[in-house]
């Protein structure tokens, strides 16, 4: 017996030495336990603390740190580049690390954890439910549902009671994702509240997080599925079959409604096209990927002004003065406004939908990433917060400066050197998030038509609102404010 423990002391010891001084990765700065053990980062994850926990690791050891004994994060453009990049022809591509992108129940692909052939494969078909023709063809659909929101927003403001934005940016998102998706809505803005499915979902995310988290152990997943409340697991379960459910309902209805599923079928065929199991996970991921996301910059944006307030007034003056009329605001005019995606560009740095890592593998015969080769087989990634608040980067990092995005070509603005390509929140190359476009559109709209209609000011209860946790995607607290109706120039002069 202790001989089996003076063994068992010894592999410890040679594991901890080869890492230290062995491994790889043995050069690179960070944590001496992060770099012996999967454990600082999986109490980080578990705990929703790894966006800043990995940012205080960036600002304290430089642009790149090993956070796992076999994994690196950066916070560089360059890194983005190379890691995330098209490659050159002939150069094997950085796969998706399978400890991170874990399978779906089913053990199906979908476009986020497919291989380089089947993303490319599914990828193809999506792409024309994203494109700038499917997007015109949506327009009106949208818009449907912003202008339900906007309706439902001025009778509680007219109740003066304060109101969760959070929480109604949420109604709006999965209304409008849902009815793209599988041609109705989850009616969330009808209902003024959340449907059991949605519901389901936010649940079955931090489920995926915490199994996610657990993969580097794959024997503690077993014993995580087994420990774990039935409830959750049956919860991310559901949402799978629910998704199937109302894709194939979607499918009975024969319709040409421009949604993502007739773009999907126009262009099926049976040799490069996407099977049935493949098409309810896609739905099932478009659903998440295409509506808290959304929400959350939203939020973020109203909150953040709410800090700024000239330059809420500003944006107010600026979306007032271009559009006479709620009907004047479009996907392309508020396109053109220079304030408003200004504004969403800085939240989206400052507050990124997707704050933790999506971390690649080095392909075979290792790689160049950010001017230094990386041996194969090691997990790396960008890390967004870190990234996006580096300094680094941009200039007063954790300040909210709209202003850095407007005239910045200029040499006698102060963010004149910020270097913006480094803010990638929707990822970079060949597999970054086809939704990009679709979600520019909404956002613009819905904040061009929020702001057109409302005088908005912050609930003292909220004012730490950004102080979230991280799981997947941000744990927000609501987000209540006060609305004060503004009266249309029509309405105005009826009053006169």
């Amino acid at each position: 017996m202790l001989i089996i423990l003076w063994l068992f002391l010894a592999a410890i010891a040679w594991r901890v030495l080869s890492r230290l001084w062995i491994h790889p990765l043995r050069q690179y700065p960070g944590p001496r336990l992060a770099a012996i053990s999967n454990l600082p980062y999986l109490y980080q994850t578990l705990s929703g603390n790894s966006h800043a926990w990995i940012r205080e690791l960036h600002d304290e050891y430089g642009s790149v740190i090993r956070i796992r004994p076999n994994a690196l994060t950066y916070r560089s453009f360059e890194a983005w580049t190379d890691i995330y990049g098209h490659r050159k022809q002939g150069a094997l591509p950085f796969s998706k690390d399978p400890e991170f992108y874990t399978p779906a129940p089913s053990g199906q692909t979908h476009i986020v954890n497919a291989n380089e052939a089947d993303h490319t494969r599914q990828k193809r078909l999506l792409t024309h439910a994203f494109s700038e023709k499917s997007l015109r063809d949506q327009e009106s659909l949208v818009m449907s549902y912003v202008d339900l929101f906007i309706r439902q927003l001025h009778t509680l403001a007219n109740a003066k009671q304060p109101v969760d934005m959070e929480e109604w940016l949420n109604f709006l998102t999965f209304d409008i994702i849902g009815d793209l998706a599988f041609g109705e809505p989850f009616g969330c803005l009808e209902e003024s509240k959340y449907h059991p499915w949605v519901a389901t979902i936010f649940k079955s995310i931090k489920t995926g997080a915490f199994l996610r988290a657990f993969s580097i152990y794959p024997v503690f997943v077993l014993l995580i599925r087994k420990a774990m409340p039935k409830s959750l697991i049956q919860k991310r379960l559901a949402h799978y079959q629910m998704s199937k459910d109302k894709l194939t309902k979607r499918l009975q209805t024969n319709t040409t409604r421009p949604d993502f599923t007739s773009y999907i079928l126009k262009h099926n065929d049976n040799e490069k096209g996407m099977l049935r199991q493949e098409m309810d996970l896609n739905a099932a991921i478009i659903i998440q990927a295409g509506s808290e996301t959304t929400a959350t910059v939203l939020a973020a944006a109203v909150f953040y002004l709410q800090k700024r307030p000239e330059w809420q007034r500003k944006l107010t003056e600026e979306v007032r003065g271009a559009f006479p009329t709620d009907e004047s605001i479009t996907f392309l005019a508020s396109s053109k406004l220079p304030i408003l995606n200004a504004v969403i560009e800085e939240s989206l740095r400052l507050f990124p939908p997707l704050p933790v890592i999506g971390p690649r593998v080095v392909p075979q015969g290792g790689a160049q990433i950010d001017g230094k080769h990386v041996a194969e087989g090691v997990s790396v990634s960008v890390a967004h917060y870190s990234a996006f608040r580096a300094h680094s980067n941009f200039k007063e990092p954790d300040s909210f400066l709209p202003e850095r995005w407007i005239d910045y070509k200029d040499p006698s603005n102060p963010f004149h050197s910020d270097r913006r390509e480094a803010l990638q929140p929707f990822s970079y190359g060949p597999r970054a998030c086809i939704g990009r476009n679709l979600a520019y559109a909404e956002m613009r709209t819905i904040l061009a038509k929020f702001f057109w209609h409302f005088d908005v000011s912050l609930e003292q209860e909220s004012d730490q609102w950004d102080q979230c946790k991280s799981y997947i995607v941000w744990e927000k607290d609501p987000l209540f404010v006060k609305l004060e109706s503004v009266p249309s120039t029509e309405e105005k002069e009826v009053r006169k």
